[in-house]
């Protein structure tokens, strides 16, 4: 029943929308705050003031959704997980997994990109996710021990992840960092002010800690 709800609360205006994903879902959302015609529906949401989700985009099978002042999400992503009150077998051994996903103030997560929240994805401050198609992935097969596992991802503060990039479970971006375009980041990476890149990416270059994104105030760039 509350399957189909949800598939009517989709189609309703924003106002009445957000009425009942608070009345019923017990979700938190600001009032400045706004989802288009997309398809949220983690175990819990919050959304302070100003977070943005564009249409058509997908976020289920989260334990949590949560999206500091000013985040964006914009249309056509696709947002899952595999959350922990599951009573499949899958990840049991994984006691301590977060099913979530944080984005951090005036980041943006642009379009059409795949992000799997089997276990913890947290993206910083001022951080975008850019251009389209990449993915994060966290959970996959271990072949020595012939099950499911998963590890958290980690992309810093002032971060820009540039398009059709892959991001692997147990991988961290540092903060004041660039990923270059096609890149595959598959390890933890502490060197800020730098570029990276490749696949598997690894450091190319220093950045100047004067470069105007890393100074923003703002997470929209005109």
């Amino acid at each position: 029943m509350k399957k189909i709800l949800s598939l009517i609360v989709v189609l309703l205006p924003w106002t009445l929308k957000r009425f009942l994903l608070i009345k019923i879902w017990k979700y938190d959302i600001a009032p400045s705050a706004k989802i288009g015609l997309a398809y949220v529906f983690p175990k819990y949401l919050k959304m302070e003031k100003g977070c943005k989700i564009g249409h058509f985009t997908v976020a289920i099978h989260l334990d949590l959704l949560l999206m500091h002042e000013n985040a964006t999400i914009s249309r056509s992503n696709w947002i899952t997980g595999f959350p922990t009150s599951s009573k499949s077998k899958h990840f049991e051994h994984q006691n301590n997994r977060k099913c979530e996903l944080i984005i951090g103030k005036e980041s943006a997560i642009t379009k059409h990109h795949h992000i799997d929240c089997t276990n913890q994805i947290k993206i910083g401050n001022y951080t975008t996710i850019a251009g389209y198609y990449s993915q994060f992935l966290t959970h996959s097969i271990n072949i020595y021990e012939s099950r499911q596992d998963s590890a958290p991802i980690s992309i810093g503060d002032y971060c820009f992840v540039s398009t059709n990039s892959v991001i692997l479970g147990g991988s961290s971006l540092p903060s004041y960092s660039v990923l270059g375009a096609k890149s595959m980041l598959n390890k933890t990476y502490t060197d800020e002010f730098s570029l990276y890149g490749g696949s598997p990416a690894k450091k190319i270059k220093a950045i100047p800690n004067t470069a105007a994104y890393f100074q923003r105030q703002k997470g929209f760039i005109v």
